[in-house]
C-alpha cells in the first residue's frame, strides 16, 4: 500500500542525466572560480542588494526603537481625536 516496488510507481527508477546532474551540483564548489560573472553576482548580492534594502527602510518614516503593543510606528503620529 506504501508504494513498494517500481513496477507501481514508474518515477522510482533512477534516471541517469538526474544523477549526474545533481553529482554535478554536489560538487560545483570544487570547480568553483571567479570570474567576470560570479564577482558581479556576488557583489550584486552582498553589497548593492543589501545597500538597496538599507536605503528603502531607512528612507521610510518608522520608529522602531521602544515601541509598545499599541503605540503607532510612525515618527509623528497624527493627532489622536479624543472626545472630551
Amino acid at each position: 500500500m506504501a508504494g513498494h516496488g517500481a513496477h507501481i510507481l514508474p518515477s522510482l527508477f533512477t534516471d541517469p542525466a538526474v544523477e549526474r546532474w545533481n553529482t554535478m551540483r554536489e560538487a560545483v564548489y570544487k570547480h568553483f572560480r571567479f570570474n567576470s560573472r560570479t564577482a558581479r553576482q556576488s557583489i550584486l548580492g552582498m553589497v548593492v542588494f543589501p545597500a538597496a534594502v538599507f536605503t528603502i527602510a531607512y528612507s521610510q518614516d518608522w520608529d522602531w526603537t521602544g515601541k509598545r503593543k499599541g503605540e503607532p510606528l510612525a515618527r509623528n503620529p497624527p493627532a489622536s481625536e479624543t472626545s472630551e
